[in-house]
């Protein structure tokens, strides 16, 4: 596994770099070597703030966490994965194709997605600060649009901390 890690307001030392590379081994055998993770550690006025995204074959997984030190936070953040990893199981195991999965965890039922509402929208070009005005006026938490500067279908949503974010398509095929 490719790992990256990035520091915001802070240069993370060398333990916590060991620290990520021997808690990644375990989803590290899940993935393959094809996968890449990026660790994200961001020092605020109380707390750590560790985000980890691990990427492969277009899926993503992604946890953050906070904590009094960095390497709690981290340690979180890894076990949040597995969590994710463990009650996704089923569908990962059809997607990624791997029999290493039923040597990580034991088997969990795969609960059934109950789609309660179905709902269309008209897309008309609008720009991103448009886009959140109106996010904002719903009173939603996000917004899907037709960006109007890139003509590619976007989202703008509300981010927990503070701001807001945007997403758009990779279009890679």
């Amino acid at each position: 596994m490719n790992i990256t890690i990035v520091g915001r307001k802070c240069n993370p030392r060398e333990d916590f770099r060991l620290r990520a590379e021997k808690r990644l081994s375990k989803i590290d055998k899940l993935f393959g070597e094809e996968a890449a993770a990026k660790i994200t550690a961001t020092v605020e006025k109380t707390c750590h703030i560790v985000e980890v995204t691990v990427t492969k074959s277009g899926m993503i997984f992604r946890a953050e966490e906070s904590a009094e030190n960095m390497i709690d936070a981290l340690d979180e953040c890894v076990d949040s994965l597995i969590r994710q990893i463990r009650k996704n199981k089923t569908r990962l195991d059809k997607k990624l194709h791997s029999a290493v999965l039923d040597d990580f965890m034991e088997p969990v039922d795969e609960e059934d997605f109950d789609i309660i509402r179905e709902k269309t929208i008209s897309l008309k070009p609008q720009s991103v600060e448009e886009a959140i005005l109106q996010m904002n006026l719903l009173g939603h938490k996000f917004y899907m649009f037709l960006n109007a500067d890139t003509d590619e279908i976007n989202v703008v949503y509300k981010r927990n901390a503070t701001g807001y974010g945007v997403i758009a398509p990779d279009n890679y095929k």
